[in-house]
């Protein structure tokens, strides 16, 4: 399965539009690396300036989780033709900042991560990240489909959803996620007159009026 089916499958594609529009309302949204910029932003209170500059001093995430979080993300939104995965959008990076901005998500990311190597552990015999590929997706197949799922992996679907919701709106509001989706922003009109045969079709003859 190609990303373009991957995404449709969880349905991202027709989500993707809809979450840059909501991004553009919410500073928060924006990419890391902007908010990272010396500068202060453009309508950022001062004090809004200074906690995302200490956010981003902070880390959250270990070197392992941030690894898994990685992979994960890459099997969400894998490289494709079209452009880049997630991780080449800076999607870790951002996913990193999101859950130290809105703490509510740091036990159900940490507590999801846990989960996922105790899993991979049990039947594979190693933590997540270092499993071949194929048993990555096993894994991930049976908590990607929630109304597939099973009782006993619904604490894994919760996460999965959590950290499949982070990723797209990180890919989504990269400047590749917005060359993906083929948003190119508010642009003028160019009007160039009523069609010919718009104007036929209602009586009236293009040359008496236009020459």
């Amino acid at each position: 399965m190609n990303r373009r089916e991957s995404l449709k499958a969880l349905g991202l594609v027709a989500a993707g539009s809809g979450l840059l529009a909501g991004a553009c309302k919410d500073d928060k949204s924006k990419s890391v690396q902007a908010v990272a910029d010396a500068d202060k932003l453009p309508g950022v209170m001062d004090w809004e300036h200074e906690r995302t500059q200490k956010l981003l001093e902070e880390k959250f995430f270990t070197d392992h989780e941030m690894a898994t979080i990685t992979v994960l993300a890459d099997i969400i939104i894998p490289k494709d033709e079209v452009s880049g995965s997630a991780s080449e959008a800076d999607v870790p990076e951002f996913i990193e900042f999101m859950v130290k901005d809105l703490p509510d998500n740091k036990t159900p990311m940490r507590g999801g991560l846990k989960w996922l190597d105790l899993q991979a552990q049990r039947r594979y015999g190693d933590a997540f990240v270092n499993c071949k590929e194929a048993d990555q997706l096993a894994l991930v197949e049976e908590i990607a489909y929630p109304e597939k799922a099973k009782p006993e992996m619904q604490q894994g679907v919760a996460f999965f959803s959590l950290m499949r919701n982070l990723t797209s709106s990180g890919f989504f509001t990269s400047e590749i996620g917005i060359k993906d989706i083929g948003y190119a922003g508010n642009r003028p009109g160019v009007w160039n007159g009523v069609p010919e045969d718009v104007l036929k079709e209602h009586g009236f003859d293009p040359e008496k009026f236009f020459g």
